[in-house]
């Protein structure tokens, strides 16, 4: 139902309009005013669920960047690691075509180390600290060093 449904439902808006004698008249345009009010206020309630995940999601941090090799090729297909220091919870993507990678909706208040692997080759392990106060962070990650033994 739209908020113009709901209106014309409520009995103010009829007996809006049946107000036609000039002596009604200004209890006809209280209604319009009432209507109007009621309608701003729903507008701007339903707005706020909105404009309080934006802020939420304005607070959030997103790391991306690129994975190349040691001559500075992108390499496709490579799994990208983002460790989470505080809680051990580590994510993975898995870097496209052109080499790039991205992690999204990360909690600035929280460090992370993340690296790239690609067959016997690993990148340096970087560290996204908590201090850093950018919310975009951009890594090149380049695959130069052999990946340590197990």
């Amino acid at each position: 139902m739209t908020f113009s449904g709901i209106l014309s439902d409520h009995r103010v808006s009829t007996s809006c309009r049946k107000a036609k004698l000039p002596h009604e008249r200004p209890l006809r345009n209280a209604c319009w005013v009432l209507q109007a009010a009621l309608l701003a206020s729903l507008a701007f309630l339903t707005a706020l669920p909105a404009r309080a995940q934006d802020k939420k999601d304005a607070n959030l941090r997103m790391v991306h960047g690129s994975v190349v090799d040691k001559d500075e090729n992108p390499v496709a297909s490579s799994p990208v690691y983002l460790l989470n220091v505080k809680t051990q919870n580590m994510q993975t993507h898995i870097s496209d075509d052109a080499g790039n990678y991205s992690f999204s909706r990360l909690d600035p208040n929280v460090d992370y180390q993340i690296h790239a692997e690609q067959g016997d080759l690993t990148s340096a392990v970087r560290t996204i600290s908590s201090y850093d106060s950018r919310s975009d962070v951009e890594i090149i990650l380049k695959l130069s060093h052999p990946k340590p033994a197990n």
